[in-house]
């Protein structure tokens, strides 16, 4: 067991979160290096260096192995916003299930489902800060309405605009616990009573950062910070200071790189040759989340109609109309077994047809 004294320093992660149109994104982009990954395209007109939007959680959990994969590609990575993404791990939950909604599955065990997927995705970010990436997650506010356990009455209170339900499925918490900074921005206003009539007015709007715990909102910080702060990257700068490096070199494009296909597909063919680029269309009847994991893992519509041919769910030859919608949605929550189908089966095989058993 080896003991050591005194701070270390390391990469941060960071939680900023406020009303809509602050300026959340704006703040994020002054991070050393960032990378966006935008899940609700608020940087479209905005000058920073993005990942393709993720149209399936599956396809953002892709987006930070790849972040793994090439470590220099970014210094900070930014998930913007957390809200959307918890939005697309609700959508994989119930694919995966056969759910319409997260309210079908009774007694709050949808929501458990959902922790857990938050828990993994916050795993997979930890990994990335022990490799010296500061992570950045923005999120939306909302008010709640707010009770001490040893108080009478309650009051609102601006919060993290994600799942609270209870105690043990609350990822607001498991988000704010898993940060070492959360800022919550806000306008500052200032109330003046006009001295003839006696009414008052509020005047001002100056943005500012809030960095500690308070009855209006939640805030911490690890680092000592002022109560409130302008809000500029400038005032929190020094805590990235020693993390901060030279600027990395330029990594391959994402759809290029092997890693853009799970790891566990890649264990399984590790020697697998890049495939080409598939130039046929496809079809608009395949859901629009499974046509960009398609595109990055470069997988043909053929290629993908013969992984569907899979213990006579559908028989060989079905066409793609014929073909259930809630299907593809469940070939989302699968993806790396399919990737794994096609490339020791289909790409095997090319003419050979195929079935797979426990699939």
């Amino acid at each position: 067991m080896q003991i050591t004294k005194g701070k270390r320093a390391r990469a941060q992660r960071v939680v900023i979160y406020g009303p809509e149109g602050i300026g959340k994104s704006s703040l994020a982009a002054q991070f050393p290096n960032p990378l966006f990954i935008d899940t609700e395209g608020s940087t479209d007109n905005m000058d920073v260096t993005r990942a393709d939007k993720p149209t399936s959680w599956t396809m953002l959990m892709n987006h930070i192995a790849f972040v793994k994969a090439n470590p220099t590609i970014c210094q900070t990575l930014v998930i913007d916003t957390i809200d959307w993404a918890e939005a697309l791990a609700l959508q994989y939950i119930c694919a995966q299930h056969g759910k319409s909604g997260i309210e079908d599955f009774g007694w709050g065990s949808g929501y458990t489902y959902l922790i857990e997927e938050i828990g993994r995705l916050l795993d997979r970010l930890q990994e990335l800060v022990e490799l010296g990436i500061n992570v950045v997650l923005t999120a939306h506010a909302q008010v709640k309405k707010f009770t001490k356990p040893d108080e009478l009455g309650g009051y609102d209170r601006y919060e993290l605009k994600l799942s609270n339900k209870k105690t043990e499925t609350n990822v607001s918490a498991k988000v704010k616990e898993w940060a070492d900074m959360v800022l919550f921005l806000n306008y500052k206003t200032y109330i003046i009573t006009d001295e003839k009539t006696k009414k008052q007015k509020a005047q001002g709007g100056q943005r500012v950062m809030q960095t500690t715990h308070s009855p209006s909102w939640d805030a911490k910080n690890r680092h000592n910070l002022p109560e409130e702060l302008p809000m500029d990257f400038a005032a929190i700068a020094h805590i990235f200071a020693q993390t901060v490096t030279e600027q990395p070199a330029q990594s391959q494009p994402m759809h290029e790189s092997a890693h853009a296909v799970p790891e566990q597909a890649q264990e399984a063919v590790p020697n697998q040759p890049a495939q080409p680029v598939p130039t046929q269309e496809i079809n608009p009847l395949i859901p629009q989340s499974l046509r960009d994991l398609m595109t990055t893992a470069r997988v043909s519509q053929d290629e993908i109609l013969q992984a569907t041919y899979v213990n006579g769910i559908y028989p060989l030859g079905t066409q793609i109309e014929a073909i259930d919608a809630g299907y593809w949605d469940y070939m989302v929550t699968v993806w790396d077994k399919v990737l794994n189908v096609i490339n020791t089966k289909v790409r095997a095989n090319p003419e050979v047809p195929f079935t797979v058993e426990g699939e």
